[in-house]
């Protein structure tokens, strides 16, 4: 690790960790997960910033032959980003399958990095910093907002006797797009009954609520009592 770092070396590297945390964050929006994309790239974009920030201190370090004193410089990013994880901590809510806060919490991390960047004198690695994270935070939303992610719900069809098959029913399902990875069937005799309850996985755009077509072709079906379309909140 050099001690004299040029901006070409703080560029590739910046530009690495975002490629890095880019790849990642990619796959976990995907599936759907809670720190996703941004989340992603802030965490790994606020790791580099901060050792960049010591190699640029690291000239400083050392001690003359009359001092006792010594700077350990990696002491620095290390407690204040620790201190900090319990701090972002307490803005993750999670309610259920419901969580919020992640990427409220990458940010306040992200921006104790740039305050040790500017409370250290490094003015213009702070900046770019900062340009980055308003870039993550602006414009990638937009691109992760059109993501397809893979979600899952549950689907209760109620039929009498007369009504349509398990088989016709899971074709259905497939034919719209739907993987089902389990049934549960309960039978009423007295009242010639089925439930037939299917947890279905598909991949949608986080935005997109509409009943899907599978269920109104249900529902039209002769001998079907009920059809309750369940999907799971993420």
């Amino acid at each position: 690790m050099h001690l004299t770092l040029t901006w070409y070396e703080i560029a590739v590297r910046i530009l690495g960790t975002l490629a890095a945390g880019a790849l990642i964050g990619i796959n976990r929006s995907e599936h759907g997960r809670a720190a996703g994309l941004r989340t992603a790239m802030l965490v790994s974009l606020a790791a580099c910033v901060a050792m960049l920030q010591v190699n640029l201190l690291l000239p400083l370090a050392g001690r003359t032959s009359n001092s006792f004193v010594m700077n350990d410089l990696m002491r620095l990013p290390l407690g204040i980003l620790s201190g900090m994880g319990f701090i972002g901590a307490g803005a993750i809510v999670r309610r259920d399958n419901f969580v919020v806060g992640v990427t409220t919490a990458a940010t306040m991390w992200f921006l104790t990095v740039i305050g040790l960047c500017f409370g250290g004198g490094q003015v213009m690695l702070g900046l770019v910093g900062t340009a980055v994270a308003l870039v993550i935070l602006v414009g990638i939303k937009w691109f992760e907002d059109r993501m397809k992610q893979d979600l899952e719900g549950n689907v209760l069809i109620v039929t009498d006797v007369s009504g349509p098959s398990e088989d016709e029913i899971r074709r259905i399902l497939h034919q719209d797009g739907f993987l089902i990875s389990g049934c549960e069937l309960d039978v009423t005799p007295e009242e010639e009954l089925r439930e037939l309850n299917c947890r279905v996985h598909w991949r949608s755009k986080p935005y997109e609520t509409t009943v899907p077509s599978a269920v109104n072709s249900l529902m039209a079906k002769p001998g079907v009592v009920r059809v309750a379309w369940k999907p799971q909140v993420r």
